[in-house]
């Protein structure tokens, strides 16, 4: 018999109006909103279905995306979808911790409430990601720490990156044929450049305000680890896979080390979805805006089968079938 896996997207699928047929259609939707708010002393309502430049600030997208997602969730929870495991994708991590029982979803909110502060906080001008398509990520990560143990060539610091530790590396694991790279800008673009030599079929900058997943990121973690500090963290009722091991969470110890060191280590999507998959996974639905993940993981086997649930229609058409 298969197993069914919940997936939560990560930052950078978010858009005006996500969640609000859920908000107004379902009392638990809206509760989550309402806590959300309650906990963080934001408007996430007015921030995810109002016009507003908030929403896509690492400092503001973050909280807003964990409230959809777990508005949705509660949703699904009420109409007795059951799971046998979760994992999620970056910030999505957090959806997936508290669906499987083990933090709550108030103290989620405090949590990623300070991470995006954090992390915005820690973005360095000089900092980059390239997403790396069509190229063996072991290909990309010799590139990487054959460019980040050479150093910057004599006279070629950037002035904003000057004061930044030289380093490039592997951001996330999207799928075999999708890999970004993080770091500082002149090393993501001399490692980019020669990823291109090698056959890279593109090397794309990505959109972002920093090197997330990086070592530049590390401070941010340290912060992170203060706040979760004061957090209580249970066993999971039902397992989650973790972002930095790929490796099933099925107890309390060691979360708090995970969520803090995720802020600047690889996210291994492609390895949960093929540890999954090993264990007999073959359904996975996607909660949350966008269908990236879903898209993913057709790309490491397309004969999984995958739902993505976003708006109302997704939702109903799921529950139907």
């Amino acid at each position: 018999m298969g197993k069914r896996v919940l997936l939560f997207p990560g930052q950078g699928s978010q858009y005006i109006g996500m969640g609000k047929e859920f908000y107004d259609s379902y009392p638990v939707a809206k509760a989550v909103f309402d806590k959300a708010s309650e906990v963080t002393g934001l408007d996430i309502a007015k921030m995810c279905f109002e016009e507003n430049e908030q929403i896509n600030i690492t400092e503001y997208t973050q909280i807003c995306m964990l409230t959809e997602e777990l508005a949705l969730y509660e949703v699904l929870k009420e109409e007795g979808f059951a799971f046998d495991v979760c994992a999620g994708l970056s910030l999505g991590e957090y959806a997936a911790v508290v669906a499987s029982g083990a933090m709550s979803m108030e103290d989620a909110f405090k949590v990623v409430r300070k991470r995006g502060i954090f992390m915005q906080e820690a973005v360095p001008n000089g900092g980059a990601m390239n997403a790396v398509i069509g190229l063996d990520p072991e290909v990309i990560e010799t590139v990487c720490k054959e460019v980040e143990e050479a150093g910057p060539e004599a006279g070629s610091d950037a002035d904003f990156a000057a004061n930044l530790p030289y380093v490039v590396s592997v951001a996330n694991y999207n799928n075999p044929k999708q890999t970004v790279i993080t770091g500082r800008k002149d090393a993501v673009e001399k490692a980019a450049a020669i990823l291109a030599e090698k056959g890279a079929l593109k090397c794309v900058p990505l959109n972002v305000s920093g090197p997330f997943h990086s070592k530049l990121l590390i401070g941010a973690g340290e912060k992170l680890g203060e706040v979760l500090s004061d957090v209580t963290v249970e066993d999971p009722k039902v397992p989650y896979v973790a972002n930095v091991t790929a490796n099933y969470v099925n107890q309390k110890e060691g979360i708090k080390d995970l969520l803090v060191n995720q802020v600047s280590s690889s996210v291994r999507f492609t390895q949960t979805i093929e540890r999954l998959v090993a264990d007999g996974a073959d359904e996975f639905v996607e909660v949350g805006p966008g269908h990236t993940l879903t898209g993913f993981v057709k790309k490491i086997d397309r004969g999984l089968k995958c739902a993505n649930i976003d708006t109302l229609e997704d939702y109903k058409k799921y529950i139907s079938e």
